[in-house]
This record gives structure tokens, sequence and C-alpha cells, in this order.
């Protein structure tokens, strides 16, 4: 097969920041830290081992205050201490020659109750919180007060300095899947009201304050170019949740606020369609075409082939990110620089598990979710 050569591109953002190719390893949780919260060995090799050839790792998230953990042994971003853990972190994304940005995040009502302080779990109002893929839901989560909120904000911030003084390329706030950010955003999740709540503009308060403090910290601390993305999640799926429209706006302030890239999370790029639009396009058309080329836009959702990644780029998106495609082949970009697509696998082999440097907890989490990853079925001895 003749490859796009915008798959192989280098690519340029608005800050001078150069990447060698479109590919980005998208942010995925290993559940693999040390007891402690530091990066484990486990994952410094999962990550290296992935990052050798693609334009970009983002990393799994990483939590900016304590009641913010959303994972069991997930690493932790939230005090000094932690830095020359992220730096480990930062060299193994950078050791093959890609940028590296650190995801940050605060669960919110997703955070694990068992691994909070007080095990007071917290979100914009006081809701019993649903079950999730990762998480068994049952419990209450308390709102936020105003100081509370303030201080979260500070906490986006500080661990944005973090993530310059361990060597990162920048950092990406995740306002996507149900956590703190977007739940402030979600007329479902933020029932307040108060001036973080009751409205459109109010319910996106509480991301534009953080993008601004972590702008200030960038401006002050950064002493190189560095990215600030933003992940979203178009939509939610229950009634009455944000909706295409919902996310319209939000990028619209997004980029008015000086956001360096968008990052969509959708469920299936080239198909996946939106739940209220009429148009019979793709989220992803539609994303395309509302941003219109005023930010890049980056988009993550069963893309496993180049020639599925090469479709992603000609539909319109700045850069295609990977992340199944990635665990099972580490050397994915190798493979389709080198015309050697026939080799590249999109099922989940028990037996290459070792071999790929998944880490052990990531593969029981892989074998426990039913239907996350696609997995070659053992045949009979």
């Amino acid at each position: 097969m003749t490859h796009s050569p915008l798959l192989f591109d280098r690519f340029r953002f608005d800050n001078g920041m150069t990447l060698r190719n479109r590919v980005v390893m998208t942010p995925m949780t290993t559940w693999s830290a040390n007891p402690d919260g530091t990066v484990s060995d486990q994952e410094v090799a999962y990550v290296q081992t992935r990052a050798k050839d693609v334009g970009m790792v983002i990393t799994g998230c990483t939590h900016v205050a304590p009641e913010g953990i959303g994972f069991t042994d997930e690493f932790a971003a939230y005090d000094d201490r932690f830095i020359p853990s992220l730096c480990r972190l930062a060299q193994a994304a950078k050791s093959g020659g890609a940028s590296a940005v650190l995801q940050i995040f605060h669960a919110g009502t997703k955070a694990v109750p068992e691994l909070v302080p007080n095990g007071k779990v917290v979100g914009p109002s006081t809701m019993e919180v649903p079950a999730g893929l990762f998480n068994a839901g049952g419990n209450t989560a308390t709102a936020l007060t105003q100081d509370e909120i303030e201080n979260i904000i500070k906490a986006f911030g500080e661990t944005t300095r973090r993530a310059i003084e361990a060597g990162f390329d920048g950092v990406e706030l995740h306002g996507a899947h149900g956590f703190l950010i977007q739940d402030f955003f979600s007329p479902l999740a933020n029932q307040r009201d108060d001036q973080w709540g009751s409205s459109p503009e109010n319910r996106l308060r509480f991301p534009l304050s953080i993008v601004r403090a972590v702008e200030q910290v960038i401006k002050k601390h950064a002493d190189r170019p560095f990215l600030l993305g933003y992940r979203i999640s178009p939509e939610e799926s229950a009634e009455g949740g944000l909706r295409i429209a919902d996310t319209k706006m939000l990028t619209n302030r997004l980029i008015e606020a000086g956001i360096d890239y968008i990052h969509a999370s959708l469920h299936d790029v080239l198909n996946g369609k939106p739940a209220t639009d009429v148009s019979d396009k793709t989220t992803a058309q539609l994303l395309i075409e509302h941003v219109a080329g005023r930010v890049p836009l980056i988009a993550a959702g069963r893309i496993r082939t180049p020639a599925q990644a090469e479709a992603a780029l000609e539909s319109g998106l700045s850069l295609t990110a990977l992340g199944q495609g990635l665990v099972m082949n580490p050397n994915w970009v190798a493979l389709a620089k080198d015309g050697r697509e026939d080799e590249i696998v999109t099922v989940l082999d028990p037996a290459s598990v070792t071999d790929l440097s998944i880490p052990d907890k990531l593969w029981a989490i892989i074998q426990a979710a039913k239907g996350w990853f696609p997995i070659q079925e053992s045949t009979p001895a």
C-alpha cells in the first residue's frame, strides 16, 4: 500500500514545537504505580517501548490532589516529592525523540473512595455516583465548597509547574470521561446555583479558570515551548447530558482562552455519530468543521491500522491518536512506515503480553474489563 505522506509528515504547533510525525500515543491508565504513588519500572518500560517512533506521547492521567485519584495504583503528581518520579516518566517518553505531554486531572465523583482522604469523594454537586466501566459507583459525592474549588484550580497550576520541572513538553487537561472538569460543565452533574453553576456561562467558569491558572504558570516557569492541551468528550450518553452543541460552545471558549490543541475522545473516529445532530455527519467531521483549523485537533477512537490513521488525517484532523493499536503493536509506526501493515495485529494475543511490555496490572484489568480490548481466544491443546 502507498501511504499518504500526511501520516509521516512533521507537524508544527503555533508555539514552535515540532513533531517528527503525526502519530500520537494516547493516554492510557496502566494501574501500575508503586505503592508510594511513584512511577514503576513496568510503567517506564511500557512507555519507553512505545515512544520510540511516535511523534508525541500523552501519558496516562495523574491526579493533581490527593482526593483526585481515579484508579488504583495511579501515579501521583500532587506534591513536589513526585518530581523525580515524573522526571523518570518524561525521560522514558522522550527517550526515542518524541515530545512528551503529561495528562493531569481530578477524578471528582469517579475518585476511588478507599484511596481518598477520609473516604470523601467530591464533585460539583452532592450526588449518588453511578457505576462505570472501572468504578463500582453507589457512593455519594459531596459538593465542593468555594475554598475547595479554588484550591483545586491552584493544584492544576502547581502540577503544571512540576511537569515543567520534570522535563515534559506540555500538559493536557483531562476534561473528558465524566471526571471533575467535565462534570462542572455538565448540566447533569452540575446542579449548583452559585457562580460555578446554574447557567452555561457559570458551568464554563471552572474549566476556563483552570486554563487561565495553567497558562499563568507556563508563562512564569517554562523556558521553552510548552503545550497546553485539553481533552474533551463531545457528548454524554445520559438524557439531559452534554450534546454536540455544548461542546461547540466549549471549544470556542477554549480557543479564545489560548489553548494549544484540542483532543477529542471518541468511541469511533471514522464512524461514530452524535446523538442529536441530524446532518448524518460523524462526530469527528462536526468537530473538524467547527474548529476549522483555529487550533490543532486530535481525535482518538478505534484507530488501529495505517489505513484508518490516514483516513482520519485526510478527513481534516491535525494528528491521529493510537491507543490499543500501540498496546498491541509497540512498533506500529515502524511497521506502517516500512509498508508492513500486514504485520500489525488488531487482536491481543495473551501469549505476547510479556514480550509487549504490558504491565501486569494493566493486563489483569484488560482481562477483567470484558469488551474493552479484543483478545484472541486460546485454542484447545
